[in-house]
């Protein structure tokens, strides 16, 4: 994941604005809680099910991977938002659209190389998936040709695709012939054959993570308002967000294919309501996360906790957080995993066909909660000296290539 911080005109440092340390802790706690779902990829007992499956769960377990869901949301809207603020920086609209352009074709060129490495840790191309950073990439591609239309007419244009996408949900890729794997790529997601032996996971569709990203670059005037007035705006946007979401998804009628329904206790029945789909993303799904992010925005724009603050730091090097924390945790599998069974072949295996990495593990790999728990601070904290470094960095030096880390 990653934040845009455009190259500035030195002409402009005299209107320059100051960087809200809001965003920075927000989107720094969203990193945070992603290198929790990504331990518990890594070390889960449970990795046979989907957390989420509630007939398999169990409401710490379901809660520990629900939590996650903020992150990909939050992080794609802020990185618009980021965007919109490098205009305020100086960044003239075609500079900002040219480094949109450069940075999210090498942000795709990453996911397909660095961060596939972080994940399988082999070199082996037969298997490949285009997932959080792939996204973000292509998403700002867009970007680099939205901010050229009025800003109303982008923020429509993202509401459409964010509301309106799930009228789509019943196309199937093959409705498109030998063009079926486009459809996956831009919103249905899934595995595309390449070849007889090359696959290719689409995890992140496209739509309507475009939109998102759209959207957060039309929030950005908000964020220069007057503090109390932003604070006010910001709660009153997060409570109709976040009522909306409520409002929908008791319907049952549209924005999310899997519906709620009543479970065997009321605690269930909760959690049937909150499980919303991400991959690809529903309407619900994106108003569920997106709504109570906007009130915490608002809680942390009277200033940070002084326990937050370390916390901020991980928001101000996002990327360079993201790109060591995968293989980070994915060594450490290994080495738990040689110690524990004299064997880690696993962890440099692809996914066989028609399976998943489960199929390959010892019975009885994993470990429950509390120990995935204590893995996720170890990593947090192992990995904050390196990104408060790489933040000072940042903060002395202005090399443009800088910004593209």
């Amino acid at each position: 994941m990653t934040a845009v911080s455009a190259p500035s005109d030195p002409a402009a440092a005299t209107i320059s604005k100051p960087r809200l340390d809001s965003i920075d802790t927000l989107r720094g706690i969203v990193m945070v809680l992603m290198a929790l779902d990504h331990t518990r990829d890594f070390f889960s007992r449970d990795l046979a099910f989907d957390p989420t499956d509630l007939a398999k769960t169990n409401p710490a377990l379901f809660l520990t991977r629900w939590i996650t869901h903020f992150c990909a949301p939050v992080f794609i809207f802020l990185a618009g938002t980021g965007a919109f603020l490098a205009t305020t920086r100086g960044s003239t609209r075609r500079a900002l659209s040219w480094f949109l352009l450069t940075r999210g074709l090498w942000l795709v060129i990453l996911e397909l190389t660095w961060v596939r490495f972080g994940w399988l840790f082999n070199l082996d191309y037969h298997f490949s998936m285009g997932i959080v950073i792939w996204v973000i990439g292509w998403s700002m591609v867009s970007l680099a040709a939205l901010i050229h239309l009025p800003r109303r007419l982008m923020v429509v244009f993202a509401l459409l695709l964010i509301a309106g996408h799930n009228l789509l949900d019943q196309v199937e890729p093959e409705s498109f012939g030998s063009l079926g794997w486009l459809w996956r790529i831009v919103h249905s997601g899934g595995m595309i054959q390449l070849s007889a032996n090359t696959r290719f996971i689409a995890g992140y569709p496209l739509v309507p993570w475009i939109g998102v990203m759209a959207l957060g670059f039309g929030f950005g005037p908000l964020l220069l308002r007057d503090p109390e007035e932003r604070r006010h705006r910001l709660l009153v946007l997060g409570g109709i967000v976040t009522l909306l979401f409520v409002v929908i998804r008791a319907t049952n009628c549209y924005g999310d294919a899997q519906r709620w329904s009543e479970q065997k206790d009321f605690l269930f029945s909760v959690l049937s309501f909150l499980n919303c789909t991400k991959y690809p993303p529903s309407l619900c799904y994106l108003l569920m996360t997106l709504g109570p992010a906007f009130l915490v925005l608002a809680a942390l724009d009277r200033g940070t906790p002084r326990w937050l603050q370390p916390v901020c730091v991980f928001g101000r090097v996002p990327l360079f957080f993201y790109l060591l924390h995968l293989p980070f945790i994915h060594g450490l599998a290994v080495i738990v995993s040689y110690i524990r069974y004299g064997d880690a072949s696993w962890w440099f295996a692809n996914d066989p066909v028609g399976g998943s990495k489960v199929d390959l593990m010892p019975a009885g790999y994993g470990f429950g909660l509390p120990v995935i728990y204590l893995v996720w601070a170890f990593v947090v904290l192992a990995l904050f000296p390196a990104c408060r470094w790489f933040a000072g960095v940042k903060r002395r030096h202005h090399s443009r290539w800088l910004s593209y880390l």
